[in-house]
């Protein structure tokens, strides 16, 4: 049988037609009020934005699934968990300043931030999955401990899983610091010819893996520990010449796996307790994990909501797909995958496709316009 996706688009003439309305019609299609009960704690997963990202879910739409949630008796929080990487969201304290600095303030959400993995990252659970490329998961505790979760996704682009939707939302924002570093197995490696010798990456690596030294010549270049290294790749983005990069066409096909199967491990205890609700809004090139925010790559879209989070990515990758592209491409980017386009070495739907491989959700849908 199809899952049901649920789906408002952005036209709107009238204050019933806003994107809070939206939001309600589409939680009610989707049975919000069999889903989350009376006294559920309920965690509103979703991305703050790093400092300097402007196009993450705005405040006020989280506000009115926060609201819809409490009208059913039920306790929510908003919730995310640390980086890897530098940044502004490292610990929980940097990362509860970013939360209230881009506006999810307890007194404009309505309610409490908890970051879901402690004050380093360390507070997990480890569930059980026994698939391909683990036995095991790392899920932060707060998360793992919540009786029902809304995970609410913005759609957009990444530089290395291609494609980040529902699905990466659970993998990535529901692990742990040791979860993170699990799927996060990729190495990098540096080209001494390229390397200027800057340290740009030497400076922003969590890690500490990447030294500065003197070749025999007396060139200063950059070298990377294998052993150190957590695959966070920050490095990449800094380096201006391109001098550092990782097997690509091997090494993503095996990172977007191991994210789908984080996703799984991350609803185990909860499963029909979940709702996903994809933002297909501001659909940016980049992760919300980046300091910025690039123009986006179509025509905003619409809102999808589901039970199913490989269904809800398949909807939303399809919508996307046949969407006339706001960037120069041939016959207008319809019917072209805008997120291969985008980043050509990353394989962004092989991440649905082994969600729905290891049973997260199914690929059949079926698009409910509301």
């Amino acid at each position: 049988m199809k899952s049901k996706v649920y789906f408002a688009d952005m036209h709107c003439r009238k204050q019933e037609d806003n994107k809070a309305a939206k939001i309600e019609k589409l939680c009610r299609a989707i049975g919000l009020n069999s889903i989350i009960k009376r006294d559920d704690l309920t965690a509103i997963k979703l991305h703050f934005g790093e400092m300097g990202n402007d196009t993450h879910i705005r405040p006020q739409l989280v506000r009115k699934v926060v609201d819809l949630v409490k009208q059913e008796k039920a306790k929510p929080f908003l919730t995310d968990t640390t980086t890897l990487y530098s940044g502004s969201r490292r610990n929980a304290v940097d990362h509860l300043n970013t939360a209230y600095t881009h506006g999810f303030a307890p007194c404009t959400v309505n309610a409490p931030v908890i970051i879901a993995d402690g004050l380093n990252g360390l507070s997990q659970i480890d569930v059980p999955v026994n698939l391909r490329h683990f036995k095991e998961t790392h899920i932060a505790r707060e998360i793992h401990d919540a009786d029902s979760m809304v995970v609410l996704s913005h759609v957009k682009g990444h530089e290395m899983a291609g494609f980040g939707g529902a699905i990466k939302n659970l993998a990535m924002g529901c692990a742990s610091f040791w979860g993170k570093r699990d799927q996060h197995q990729t190495k990098v490696s540096i080209n001494k010819e390229i390397c200027i010798g800057c340290a740009s990456c030497a400076k922003v690596c969590p890690a500490h893996a990447i030294s500065m030294a003197k070749d025999e010549n007396g060139k200063k270049t950059a070298h990377a520990d294998p052993g150190k290294c957590i695959g966070c790749f920050e490095c990449i983005t800094v380096c201006g010449p391109k001098a550092i990069t990782a097997e690509w066409e091997t090494e993503l096909y095996a990172f977007v796996e191991r994210i789908a199967e984080y996703a799984y491990g991350a609803v185990q205890n909860k499963k029909e307790k979940v709702i996903y609700i994809n933002f297909v809004l501001n659909v940016t090139p980049d992760c919300d994990c980046v300091a910025w925010s690039d123009a986006p790559l179509i025509a905003d879209i619409g809102i999808l909501a589901s039970t199913d989070p490989v269904a809800v990515d398949k909807a939303s990758y399809d919508l996307v797909t046949k969407a006339q592209s706001l960037i120069p491409m041939e016959n207008n980017g319809i019917g072209i995958d805008k997120f291969t386009r985008q980043w050509g070495y990353t394989h962004g739907y092989h991440q649905i496709e082994h969600a729905a491989e290891i049973g997260l959700g199914s690929l059949d849908y079926e698009l409910i316009n509301i």
